[in-house]
């Protein structure tokens, strides 16, 4: 970086890369908006006077001269579980190549009153478009009341076909994870279920009711977690003790690796007694004992999807309702057929 970048303690102008670089102010700002009319030699030379210089474009002034923040805000909760921070990190990204800020605000849980604050917060900032990651119905409930000059994008937890989302489809993920169970040889396989209060538990939940169904079965007990391993491992204990269990379908791969656990404490193999499919493929889970067969959510096709859609809806294009994103099964060594 140049000597002059920094004379007087101010920040260099735009003015002063126009002069180093011999062209117009104008032409500076077209550089930077990364306008199509500025030959490729002059483009060159500014950006090699703005390198020199160490200049840093004012955020207020490019407001003030285009009426455009390039700002996204998101909302989101939960922030220390997988789904909702990969959620959140996908946006991030998709936002960044886009040319994007991404403003995130993580809440607590999802209130009238902390939903508010967040939207004033993000509104404060001038973002352009407003992404609300759903995963309760109160949630949902309180995104769709939400009165906003700014377009509000919904991700996950949504209904196929609802306008300005973006999604993956839990239902479809849960059907891949049940009917490869089935397909084994399994005749009724239990569940170990999210909470009931999350859009995401239900729709996996519904998953699983849908592949017995579609095979003419009776699905096998129900149990409910917290998406805690913790929560799998007193589930576990219980299925444990159950010997018509051959295979569990748990919601999430933390509860997957407490039920784990909880079987092995208990003398029941993984796969030779028990076959046990999770879902959301964390990265630990190719190298849980034994590797976990686990559906593969692609959270960065998300995060360009929400961008996509948020963007759409800034420019004012009609909403192309898009079909859910399809998760992939991945299959590793704790299914097997029943022994």
């Amino acid at each position: 970086m140049g000597n002059g970048s920094r004379r007087g303690g101010r920040s260099p102008s735009m003015a002063q890369v126009a002069e180093r670089a011999g062209v117009s102010h104008q032409t500076v700002s077209r550089v930077l908006n990364d306008a199509s009319l500025v030959k490729e030699e002059t483009r060159l030379r500014v950006l090699a006077a703005i390198e020199e210089l160490g200049y840093r474009r004012n955020y207020a002034a490019r407001i003030l001269a285009t009426n455009r923040s390039h700002r996204i805000g998101m909302v989101t909760a939960h922030l220390g579980l997988h789904g909702p921070s990969m959620i959140a990190l996908g946006v991030q990204e998709a936002g960044y190549a886009a040319g994007y800020d991404v403003s995130l605000i993580g809440v607590p849980e999802f209130s009238a009153e902390l939903l508010d604050h967040a939207v004033d917060r993000l509104s404060d900032q001038a973002v352009e478009a407003i992404v609300v990651a759903v995963a309760h119905r109160e949630a949902a409930e309180l995104t769709r009341s939400l009165q906003l000059p700014v377009p509000i994008v919904t991700v996950q937890g949504v209904a196929a076909g609802t306008p300005l989302s973006a999604s993956i489809d839990q239902e479809a993920g849960a059907v891949l994870a049940v009917g490869h169970l089935l397909d084994l040889g399994h005749r009724h396989v239990a569940h170990l279920a999210g909470p009931s209060d999350w859009v995401e538990a239900e729709q996996r939940r519904a998953g699983w009711r849908r592949a017995h169904e579609e095979r003419g079965l009776l699905p096998g007990p129900e149990l409910t977690g917290d998406w805690s391993p913790a929560s799998g491992h007193r589930a576990g204990l219980l299925i444990a003790e159950d010997p018509d269990v051959t295979a569990v379908f748990a919601g999430n791969d933390s509860m997957a690796l407490g039920l784990l656990n909880a079987l092995h404490e208990r003398g029941r193999r993984v796969p030779e007694d028990v076959s046990v499919v999770g879902f959301d493929d964390l990265p630990e889970a190719a190298y849980f004992w034994p590797p976990l067969t686990t559906v593969a959510q692609d959270f960065a096709e998300l995060g360009r999807r929400a961008l996509a859609v948020a963007l759409a809806a800034v420019r004012g294009e009609d909403d192309a309702v898009r079909d859910p994103i399809a998760p992939t099964l991945t299959v590793r060594r704790s299914t097997a057929r029943p022994g």
